[in-house]
């Protein structure tokens, strides 16, 4: 028992490292592209004619439940099997080397930092620039954003994705190993590809969403906490000096020049006052699970998330996270990448610990 979770131990910290350094590079192929292209392929299938939620509804289920088995079946019972001769323990290098890949597959921090990222600098070149970037990584119709509504789309979908793209899979590696983090990985792209409220996804991809709810219900709270701390602690990382770039807060982020008089310090606040600000608002998103990372933000940033945007050309109602409308700027760009990468170190290491404990 020891071994496998020593083994569990070093394919997380190994599988984060290579997200850490690499991030989703274009041309490997990605377990999560699949997803899509087989929620694609059977859902203008299915969603059609009469029974649209019954036949969401096992289309949804079965796919998580062909995810967990087939995982599962590899990590545990074929890539045993393999008999390496030549090596003194036979299985554990192919188990070992397949669970960092998917454990390398199923983390998003430093592409979600770095699509951020981007989308500041391409707002800085033009609108239009800002708005084709920001649409690589939101689900809203960008077209006719405004400067403020792109860079808070930006900021809120960080927030939202350190839950979805980091703590949420380590959450549930930490619980059901390599098969529940992919199998948690599923359950996300199908919330994200059906779980709308428009006309042509509200029967068929409800029951997708109500399943991403439960699954997020703790990591999404969880995130919010770590986010909270380490915006609270003021010693856990200095700012870059003048010249340096992002490297400091993530060694594969791309150099963008700092500035002492524009990038100030993590926003001085009370941890108490930050969590009856996250408590309050929170749980005004229209999801019960988003606002609350989003409201940790907001409330470190102190500004305003939320609002009405369009989704496949509908109007979607969002309550406001916040009560300060302030134009966002560089500067909160930096503050929140260096939340969100102390809150994933935070979260790796939390995950260590439990996987540790659980071997004692």
């Amino acid at each position: 028992m020891f071994q496998l979770l020593n083994l569990s131990i070093i394919a997380l910290l190994c599988g984060w490292l290579l997200d850490l350094l690499f991030g989703d590079p274009a041309w490997l192929p990605h377990p999560i592209v699949a997803f899509g292209k087989w929620i694609s392929f059977w859902e203008h299938r299915l969603n059609r004619g009469s029974h649209r939620k019954l036949k969401g509804a096992l289309f949804a289920l079965i796919t998580i439940a062909l995810v967990f088995v087939l995982t599962w079946l590899l990590v545990n019972k074929l890539l045993p099997l393999i008999d390496y001769a030549p090596l003194p323990n036979r299985g554990g290098v192919g188990e070992g080397a397949v669970s960092i890949l998917l454990i390398f597959f199923c983390l998003a921090g430093h592409t979600l930092r770095r699509e951020v990222r981007d989308v500041f600098l391409a707002l800085d070149r033009s609108l239009d620039e800002g708005r084709r970037q920001v649409a690589r990584i939101v689900g809203r119709d960008t077209a006719h954003l405004s400067a403020q509504e792109v860079r808070t789309a930006a900021l809120e979908t960080l927030a939202e994705n350190l839950s979805d793209g980091v703590v949420a899979p380590l959450f549930w590696f930490a619980l059901l190993g390599v098969p529940g983090m992919l199998t948690y990985k599923m359950i996300n792209t199908l919330d994200s590809m059906i779980g709308y409220r428009t006309e042509r996804y509200k029967d068929f991809g409800c029951w997708a969403a109500r399943i991403d709810d439960v699954a997020n219900f703790i990591p999404a709270r969880l995130t919010a906490i770590l986010m909270i701390i380490v915006s609270y602690i003021q010693t856990l990382s200095p700012l870059p000096r003048k010249g340096e770039s992002l490297a400091t807060l993530d060694c594969c982020a791309a150099s963008m020049d700092y500035n002492p008089e524009v990038t100030p310090p993590l926003r001085e606040a009370s941890g108490v006052g930050l969590l009856s600000f996250v408590r309050k608002y929170g749980r005004r998103h229209a999801s019960p699970n988003s606002g609350y990372p989003e409201a940790a933000l907001a409330g470190i940033l102190d500004c305003r998330f939320g609002g009405t945007h369009d989704y496949f050309g509908e109007a979607v109602v969002k309550p406001y996270i916040g009560d300060n409308p302030r134009p966002l700027t560089t500067a909160d760009l930096y503050t929140s990448l260096r939340v969100c990468f102390l809150a994933e170190l935070m979260a790796v290491a939390l995950t260590a610990i439990v996987l540790t404990l659980l071997a004692l």
